[in-house]
């Protein structure tokens, strides 16, 4: 999992194509570079169908319940066979993974699996086995399913540090059953996060135009020398060519913690943050210029509510560096250790305090509510 990225080309490629290759961005495509990458590369994504027997009280739910709840519900792709009682369904569902130790490791999506009462997995070369869950995050949306197998191919992990927009990128999954489909395109942006319906990541995604469709969840997205950089786990249904995939950096670390505890510790203040604009600077009491971020909700026992921290206290400093944005904040968050202490400078109507927050450990929802 710890294996770094492999700047060198394929033997089998020379001239122009090895020279596009060793290109930090690849500028350029050698003949059949992106042929050879893919069937390469192809040899360690997976096919994932699953299903789920599902007891629900009222048989006519469906014409009651939201169509992005009931999609959520039973995860991307799965379609709702005939009601086998008055209060019983089976439920299909498809997506990706992509194999990370030869031992039988996957990473797929959260929401590939998580509702999943039996899960089967096919390899590339048409084998297939039963999939075991062991364990998942719902905030990253990742998880590790196991395979009973031995001596499987694996992908090559890379990182998105030096990703920049324009990057060629290349995705491989399972879009709407067709398994094993080879996509390319560009990296469009980064450090992009959803916030809209039952899907919400802020782990700073890639975006992507290569073509992503439900069914690719789970698969590789690979730059121009065949390095995974990220998992494509979403789409913009009310967009074309839109696509986001989950870093690797933030996939390698999810899958290195689940399977040396099959859970996640994640640091955790218990706040909903706003930046500081001028017109709140004002209404809060600051002076014209002020840096900051807003507090603009405490969560119930958390150690911010427990270190009395309020809504509307503006943070100014952390450690004694001034915070300037909500995601500044975040990544000191995400760079310290549950248990770790943070020394505050927060203004609260227009007077400065000293706070100590010690910081916890995210909580853990019931993912089968």
């Amino acid at each position: 999992l710890d294996k770094t990225a492999d700047t060198s080309a394929p033997a089998h490629l020379s001239g122009p194509a090895q020279s596009a290759l060793q290109s930090a961005h690849g500028p350029a495509i050698g003949e059949n570079t992106i042929a050879d990458l893919a069937a390469e590369a192809v040899r360690s994504v997976v096919n994932i169908d699953t299903s789920a027997s599902i007891t629900i009280p009222d048989a006519n739910f469906q014409f009651g319940l939201p169509f992005r709840e009931f999609e959520y519900f039973f995860g991307e792709g799965l379609e709702p066979s005939p009601l086998q009682s008055p209060h019983k369904l089976e439920a299909h569902g498809t997506g990706s993974g992509v194999i990370i130790r030869s031992d039988g490791y996957i990473l797929t999506n959260n929401h590939v699996v998580g509702k999943a009462q039996d899960i089967q997995v096919t390899l590339n070369d048409k084998r297939h086995f039963k999939g075991k869950v062991i364990g998942r995050d719902s905030f990253t949306d990742l998880a590790l399913v196991k395979i009973e197998a031995k001596d499987l191919p694996t992908a090559r992990l890379g990182t998105a540090k030096n990703l920049r927009p324009g990057d060629w990128a290349i995705a491989i999954g399972s879009p709407v059953g067709l398994d094993h489909t080879v996509t390319m395109g560009i990296v469009s942006a980064l450090g992009r996060s959803l916030q809209e319906g039952a899907m919400r990541s802020d782990v700073g995604l890639i975006q992507t135009d290569a073509a992503i469709n439900p069914g690719n969840s789970g698969g590789p997205l690979l730059n121009i020398r065949g390095d995974v950089i990220g998992l494509n786990t979403a789409i913009r249904n009310d967009a074309q060519n839109i696509g986001f995939a989950i870093p690797v950096d933030v996939a390698n670390d999810v899958a290195k913690q689940l399977l040396a505890h099959g859970t996640i510790s994640r640091p955790y203040l218990g706040i909903y943050m706003q930046d500081l604009s001028p017109q709140m600077s004002k209404s809060l009491g600051l002076s014209p210029g002020s840096k900051g971020v807003v507090i603009a909700r405490v969560a119930q026992g958390s150690p911010c509510d427990q270190a009395g921290l309020v809504t509307g206290d503006v943070i100014q400093k952390i450690d004694g560096k001034t915070m300037t944005s909500s995601r500044q904040v975040q990544q000191i968050v995400r760079g310290s250790k549950v248990g770790d202490t943070l020394n505050l400078l927060v203004s609260r109507n227009g007077a400065l305090q000293a706070v100590q927050v010690k910081i916890g450990d995210y909580p853990v929802k019931d993912e089968e509510e």
